[in-house]
């Protein structure tokens, strides 16, 4: 599993021009789930990533969480994080992307 968290003032994910979903300030995350990853796996990241203290407290000293900040958080699924271009300028997967993941509907 890989994940690349951005800190965020807003971001929204939009769809043949249509907006699927909006945050306000929180962090927006990139995850690529391999078939190898396991629910223990997707508990430990969550609780990494709603744990990182990211977020500037009053006196700038960044030692706040998205928790702390009653911040937003929007996953976007990218598989593409597993992707090899080593030997070419097309990303190649081990697997193509599932269209349903057993975490897809997971919600804590």
């Amino acid at each position: 599993m890989k994940a690349v968290i951005q800190r965020v003032s807003q971001a929204s994910v939009v769809i043949d021009e249509k907006e699927k979903a909006a945050i306000g300030a929180g962090l927006l995350v990139l995850i690529g789930i391999e078939d190898a990853d396991t629910a223990e796996d997707i508990d430990w990241l969550s609780a990494k990533i709603v744990n990182l203290r990211i977020f500037g407290d009053e006196a700038g000293v960044m030692n706040l969480s998205v928790k702390d900040i009653a911040g937003d958080v929007l996953l976007v699924s990218q598989f593409t994080l597993h992707a090899s271009t080593k030997k070419a300028t097309v990303p190649r997967t081990s697997a193509p992307p599932s269209p349903i993941s057993p975490f897809r509907a997971t919600k804590k």
